[in-house]
């Protein structure tokens, strides 16, 4: 049995492979699942925490419509994100997506388009914490082209 479509915003550490097998389980009719777990760097020392900031009902509301668009989009059977907020640490797991559909292409384009999304236009405020103090973080020229490629 599978369960309906989830996106959950978290302020706790999650495992990311307990959150695979678990979308995972019961998919009789599912050709293919793809994933992509996003971890905190520590920038080389540079980076003692990451912060994100969302507001909820607003945040969660505006990657459910997005995500509800890529699931009609690449027909999708479904899908999962997990996105952190608060504090992490290097190392630690920022986001968990992860899509299903019936063949490979649809699953592995749909991560890949709902990842572009929610590194560069999902309405998170990001803030490096490293020795030197904190600095908020914009997405980059990079993050900005690979989401138009979906325009």
């Amino acid at each position: 049995m599978t369960t309906p479509s989830k996106i959950a915003l978290t302020s706790e550490p999650f495992e990311p492979g307990a959150l695979l097998t678990a979308f995972c389980a019961g998919r009789d009719e599912t050709g293919a699942v793809a994933s992509f777990a996003g971890l905190a760097r520590a920038e080389k020392g540079a980076a003692v925490a990451l912060e994100l900031e969302a507001y909820p009902g607003f945040t969660d509301t505006a990657i459910a419509a997005f995500a509800d668009d890529a699931k009609t989009r690449f027909g999708l059977q479904d899908y999962a994100i997990v996105h952190r907020v608060g504090r992490i640490a290097p190392g630690e797991a920022i986001v968990f997506v992860a899509t299903a559909a019936v063949h490979r292409r649809a699953a592995f384009e749909a991560c890949d388009f709902l990842m572009d999304y929610l590194k560069s236009r999902a309405p998170f405020w990001k803030k490096e914490h490293g020795p030197d103090g904190g600095r908020w973080i914009e997405p980059t020229a990079q993050d900005r082209t690979d989401a138009q490629r979906w325009d």
